[in-house]
C-alpha cells in the first residue's frame, strides 16, 4: 500500500527556515518521482519542486528557485524540502506526492501524480 506522510510544518517568521519531510512507503523510491505542492487558502494547488528517485535530478517552480532545496534518501525512503528565506506568501498547506517515472525529467504538473500525502501546514508570519 502506497503511503506518503509529510511532517515538519509550523509557524516561522519571515526570513526563517523550515525543513519538511516526506516519509514514503509501499513503493521503491528509485522508480518514482516525488513532488512538493503548496495550496494557499482559496487558491489552486501548485507545484513547488520535484525530484527523481533514481538519479536525484530536480525541478523547481520559479518562486522556489534559489530559496528551496529538495533532496532524497532512498535508503530511508525519505524526501526533504529545505525552505529558506521564507516569505508570508509561502504560507500554505504543503503536500508531497508521487508518480511512476521513466526517463523524462520530473514534472510539476499536478495531474501526473497518483499518490498524495495529507499535507502539513506552513505559516510564515511575524
Amino acid at each position: 500500500q502506497v503511503q506518503l506522510v509529510e511532517s515538519g510544518g509550523g509557524l516561522v517568521q519571515p526570513g526563517g527556515s523550515l525543513n519538511l519531510s516526506c516519509a514514503t512507503s509501499g513503493f521503491k523510491l528509485d522508480f518514482y518521482a516525488i513532488g512538493w505542492f503548496s495550496q494557499a487558502p482559496g487558491k489552486e494547488r501548485e507545484g513547488v519542486s520535484c525530484i527523481k528517485g533514481r538519479d536525484g535530478s530536480t525541478n523547481f517552480a520559479d518562486p522556489a528557485e534559489g530559496r528551496f532545496t529538495i533532496s532524497r534518501d532512498n535508503a530511508k525512503n525519505m524526501v526533504y524540502l529545505q525552505m529558506d528565506s521564507l516569505k508570508p506568501e509561502d504560507t500554505a498547506v504543503y503536500y508531497c506526492a508521487a508518480y511512476r517515472i521513466f526517463f523524462e525529467q520530473c514534472t510539476l504538473t499536478r495531474r501526473y501524480y497518483d499518490y498524495w500525502g495529507p499535507g502539513t501546514q506552513v505559516t510564515v508570519s511575524s
